[in-house]
C-alpha cells in the first residue's frame, strides 16, 4: 500500500517528545544525572514556547526522574538502617530494587517512548503529572 504524504509529517513538539523520553531512558540506563541535568536544562530554558506534546513528555520524565531519585535513596536508607553496605541483606534490598522499582521506571520510560514516536501524548501511571 504507498505511503501518503499525510502519514509522513510530523506532529509539532514530536521530535522533542521523542528526545525527552531518550534523556529519561538514559538517565536510568547509561548516564545518571547527566540526563537529568539536560532534563531540566530543557524544562527551565525551553519549556515556556514548547509545544503541548513535548511539554506533556518533558513533565512526565522529569517527574518520573525525581521519584526514580526518591527511590534510590530510600533503598539507600534502608540499606544502612539494615547493618549497612557490608551486610548479607544487601544484596537482598538491591536486587528487590532493581527487579521491581527500577525495572518498573525503564518499563514506564518505554512505553512513554512508544507513545512519543506514535505523536500521543502519555501520563506515567503513579509518578506521572497531568497534562493539559
Amino acid at each position: 500500500m504507498p505511503v501518503s504524504e499525510d502519514s509522513e509529517q510530523e506532529i509539532p513538539g514530536q521530535s522533542l517528545a521523542i528526545w525527552t523520553e531518550v534523556l529519561y531512558l538514559s538517565n536510568l540506563l547509561i548516564a545518571p544525572g547527566l540526563a537529568f541535568l539536560i532534563l531540566l536544562w530543557l524544562y527551565f530554558k525551553r519549556s515556556a514556547n514548547m509545544p503541548t506534546l513535548a511539554l506533556c513528555h518533558l513533565r512526565q520524565t522529569i517527574s518520573a526522574s525525581v521519584w526514580a531519585g526518591v527511590l534510590l535513596v530510600i533503598a539507600n536508607i534502608t540499606i544502612i538502617l539494615l547493618g549497612g553496605y557490608a551486610a548479607p541483606k544487601t544484596w537482598v534490598i538491591v536486587i528487590i530494587y532493581f527487579t521491581t522499582c527500577h525495572s518498573t521506571l525503564v518499563l514506564l520510560g518505554v512505553l512513554g517512548l512508544a507513545k512519543a514516536m506514535a505523536g500521543q501524548k502519555y501520563i506515567y501511571p503513579l509518578v506521572g503529572r497531568p497534562c493539559d
